[in-house]
């Protein structure tokens, strides 16, 4: 039987047509309804599986991380956010196969907004995992100076700090210098960032920088113990043993426990102790140094040469005349005798020459026989300030 509209609806043509349209209308809006609640049901299933994906991540299980990322991408495929953390994962797992594809993500998220410091941070990142220098400087300069969405002095601060510690790693001595110079005109007014810095500059064996930075801090905090022994450090490093010493017992007298300052501190008093040329000391005292010095220089010649099975006998045949150490006994032995004339005025040049053999015995039984210890280290210490002085 064909189907009919009821009597009570209208048959014209407009009428129906206005039925239908609220009929379509009606479904559309259900369906956009549905599309709209489906589309937040994924979004806040993406949110809670980012959340997971954060919590993997942090706790090093990289692996279970990007599948959690992965996840939350298929709810929410355009999230910026969901697509950093991915390529953070994959870059940190540590695994070279998943470089490539951190890399793809962060590219098309630097494309989108090349400003952006974290993407930029992020591919700095992955430069760095590849070794690649140039590039790791570049994206860490524009992370730097790009868009941070807080904090962006300390975030600034930190990836510099970031990068020159990976050119430190990677013996990039100059390219490392330049960072620090550009670090310390942008440090915060916070001591523990001086202190930061400073401990950089050693490590970039700039010694004097370092005391730079520990002295800022002992300006406003004159019992630091940490800038305390840095300074000592630096300054030790430096030949400067005097400033060296007063650092390094205000170190020691602030933290008794600090063993490193204490071995430091013990190696200054030493050399300021042993050395012949230190300035303001009297005649006879510089007598009495060089003859100790000389005689410490025959102990440890002695020593290396047991050491190392060489007989300082010149006659014995079981050594080879060509021997290091025999040469130096022999030259040792030659200049013994001077020493009962140090005090004449005609001889002005014979302490240099007796400390040379003194010098030379340290220096060459230190080759051969590993780093001294002790009064011989000390010998050592002067000897390269010396040879410095002169040159």
């Amino acid at each position: 039987m064909p189907w009919k509209l009821p009597k009570r609806i209208p048959r014209s043509g407009p009428v129906i047509l206005l039925i239908l349209t609220f009929g379509a209308v009606v479904g559309f809006a259900a369906v956009g309804h549905l599309v709209t609640r489906y589309t937040l049901n994924q979004q806040a299933r993406g949110r809670k599986l980012y959340q997971q994906g954060l919590a993997e991540a942090s706790a090093g299980n990289y692996d279970n991380a990007i599948e959690t990322f992965r996840a939350a991408l298929t709810c929410d495929p355009r999230n910026s956010q969901y697509q950093l953390s991915l390529a953070r994962a994959l870059r940190d797992s540590n695994d070279p196969a998943y470089l490539d594809e951190a890399e793809s993500y962060l590219v098309a998220l630097w494309q989108r907004a090349p400003q952006d410091a974290a993407v930029n941070l992020a591919l700095a990142r992955v430069a760095a995992h590849r070794g690649s220098i140039d590039d790791a400087i570049r994206y860490y300069h524009n992370a730097m100076y790009g868009v941070w969405n807080s904090d962006p002095d300390a975030n600034r601060n930190r990836a510099r700090v970031e990068l020159i510690e990976y050119l430190l790693k990677k013996n990039a001595r100059a390219q490392a210098d330049s960072e620090l110079i550009a670090l310390t005109t942008s440090l915060p007014r916070d001591l523990a960032a001086h202190v930061q810095a400073a401990q950089l500059f050693m490590q970039a064996q700039d010694y004097a920088g370092a005391l730079a930075q520990y002295e800022l801090v002992l300006h406003f905090e004159p019992q630091n113990p940490q800038a305390l022994a840095g300074a000592g450090e630096a300054a030790y490093r430096t030949g400067d043993y005097a400033q060296a010493q007063r650092f390094l017992r205000n170190a020691v007298n602030v933290d008794p426990q600090d063993e490193t300052s204490r071995q430091f501190l013990e190696i200054a008093d030493l050399v300021l102790h042993a050395d012949p040329f230190h300035r303001h000391i009297s005649d006879a005292e510089r007598n009495r140094r060089i003859a100790a010095d000389f005689a410490q220089a025959e102990t440890r010649l002695k020593e290396c040469a047991q050491k190392t099975n060489v007989n300082l006998d010149a006659a014995a045949p079981s050594t080879p005349a060509s021997s290091p150490l025999l040469s130096l006994q022999q030259r040792w032995t030659s200049v013994k005798p001077d020493l009962q004339h140090l005090e004449s005025p005609s001889e002005a040049d014979l302490p240099d020459a007796v400390m040379d053999v003194v010098f030379q015995i340290e220096q060459q039984t230190a080759a051969a026989c590993g780093q001294p210890q002790g009064l011989d280290l000390a010998l050592l210490l002067i000897s390269g300030k010396r040879e410095a002085g002169t040159q």
